[in-house]
């Protein structure tokens, strides 16, 4: 997914927070949403300017960003 195209970031918007595009609502918000236990059915109630798509790129941004900061060990070797 090309979670990039969904967020947008500038000074004179929530203080340079990431936000996603054509919203006020920030990264930050959705992720702390999600780790509280909100369903994606709950955040898009609580916030109704954003999509399910918007949701998922979230996710994929955090998934992403996991992925680079815990290494995954190499596969053991299948004999």
């Amino acid at each position: 997914m090309d979670y990039e195209r969904h967020f947008e970031r500038r000074r004179e918007l929530c203080g340079g927070e990431t936000v996603i595009r054509g919203t006020r609502v920030t990264l930050r918000t959705v992720l702390a949403s999600l780790a509280e236990g909100s369903t994606v059915a709950d955040i898009l109630e609580d916030f109704p300017t954003l999509s399910a798509e918007d949701v998922q790129a979230v996710i994929a941004f955090a998934a992403a960003s996991a992925e680079e900061d815990f290494p995954t060990p190499p596969m053991p070797k299948v004999a």
